[in-house]
């Protein structure tokens, strides 16, 4: 008896491709649940997303396990339940989490949980990061930080040469005056 061999259509391979490539192409992901969300609200939620360099795209369950599978990336089987979107980062995490949080409150967008740096994390922990600052904002923060000592030194041998020089005048005055 001839054992039957499957055979997988070629724009299964090719969506589970694409799916694959959007996935490698971005820093981060996090899954949406995005039931009743109308058009007009997913296209605005795509064009916040794309200025702050990320990508929303709603993939089939299926295609998405098996590219996440052959890529080797954790996840959990919740996030594939149930209509999926992704929300693909280029970039820093923490905007896009943002966009994603406040949408979630003028609309029935679901934030299932994601994958960032590699790690599965809830919608709780997701929405905990949607709350800190931006990379750059941290590293406009930090540069504060080291900046500071120097800028005050700076204000303090400007303090000393000031008052030298007001001294100076103070004197050359009091013996014009004499």
């Amino acid at each position: 008896m001839a054992e039957k061999t499957q055979k997988i259509q070629p724009y299964k391979t090719e969506g589970i491709r694409k799916i694959k490539e959007l996935i490698e192409s971005s820093q981060d992901v996090i899954f949406t649940d995005f039931r009743g969300l109308n058009v007009s609200q997913i296209t605005e939620l795509r064009r916040t997303l794309q200025e702050k360099e990320a990508e929303y795209r709603v993939v089939k369950n299926s295609y998405a396990r098996l590219a996440l599978g052959e890529l080797g990336f954790p996840f959990e089987e919740d996030f594939l339940i149930d209509p999926t979107a992704l929300a693909l980062a280029k970039a820093d995490i923490s905007p896009i989490a943002k966009v994603l949080f406040d949408f979630t409150r003028d609309s029935t967008l679901k934030i299932k949980g994601g994958l960032v740096e590699g790690k599965v994390v809830s919608s709780g922990e997701v929405e905990a990061i949607s709350k800190l600052p931006s990379r750059n904002d941290l590293y406009a923060i930090l540069m504060g930080t080291m900046s500071a000592p120097m800028t005050n030194l700076v204000y303090a041998m400007n303090g000393i040469v000031t008052k030298l020089v007001r001294t100076l005048q103070a004197v050359a005055e009091s013996k014009d005056k004499q």
